[in-house]
């Protein structure tokens, strides 16, 4: 299982390294099938603080800083709530959550379109992303959608922020599950290992792809990309709540 794991690590750090997104998403999705909810999400963090903080490394020269330390504080704001209420939901309402965010996203007028560059707008989204990485685990859709919706960033800066942004989230999330909301949480030290090198090295193989891409190729697959993973947690969702009712109805 730890070899298995450590292949589908790479592969997903590799798609996360080439478009900013998505392999976080496939992961949880297994990771959530084969553990408890919050040695899933333990795992999960340290596998993407280390996929994220070396693509932060990697593209260093191209991070925008001021949207960073916005993000940060909104991530702040709502790690205070919600260390407060500690809602862990079920499985189906996380994967509905994840779904729906970016699709609710993109239904915004206009003029307040997710905007990188704006402070407000980094402070909402920032709240807004945290209080759902602390109920579904991951946050790719919906400040993918975030990232993509306009400014002047092009793919590199996109991936350098958007990955220095994600090292504090998964930061957070790691302090949530592993001590606020469960103390319970048991982690093989070979996985987390295992975890942590599968992660960088798909990162790194992932960088002379993105090289090759130009910003239009990298705005469309990437909104492909999230199309596509939104509506599988969507219908996934579903499939769980009809399967949970046929249970019952037994």
């Amino acid at each position: 299982m730890i070899a298995a794991l450590g292949a589908l690590m790479v592969a997903t750090a590799f798609l996360s390294g080439l478009f900013g997104m998505a392999g976080g998403m496939i992961l949880i999705g297994v990771l959530l099938m084969l553990m408890p909810l919050p040695t899933a999400m333990v795992l999960h963090a340290i596998t993407q603080m280390a996929s994220n903080g070396w693509r932060a490394v990697l593209w260093r020269a191209h991070i925008r800083w001021r949207p960073v330390l916005v993000y940060v504080l909104g991530c702040a704001i709502a790690l205070s709530i919600w260390s407060l209420i500690r809602y862990v939901p079920d499985k189906p309402v996380a994967l509905l959550l994840l779904g729906t965010t970016p699709f609710m996203a993109r239904l915004l007028p206009r003029n307040v379109r997710p905007n990188p560059e704006s402070v407000w707008q980094g402070a909402i989204y920032g709240s807004i992303c945290m209080a759902l990485m602390l109920t579904t685990g991951v946050i790719g859709p919906l400040l993918d959608t975030y990232f993509l919706g306009g400014g002047q960033l092009d793919r590199r800066g996109i991936i350098a922020t958007k990955a220095t942004c994600q090292v504090f989230s998964h930061l957070t999330k790691l302090i949530y599950f592993g001590g606020i909301v469960s103390q319970t949480a048991t982690l093989n030290p070979v996985l987390a290992l295992v975890g942590i090198a599968s992660s960088m090295l798909g990162t790194t193989a992932s960088r002379r792809v993105l090289e090759s891409m130009s910003d239009v190729q990298f705005r469309r697959w990437a909104n492909r990309l999230i199309t596509t993973v939104a509506s599988y947690y969507i219908l996934y969702a579903g499939w769980l709540w009809i399967a949970k009712g046929s249970a019952a109805a037994f």
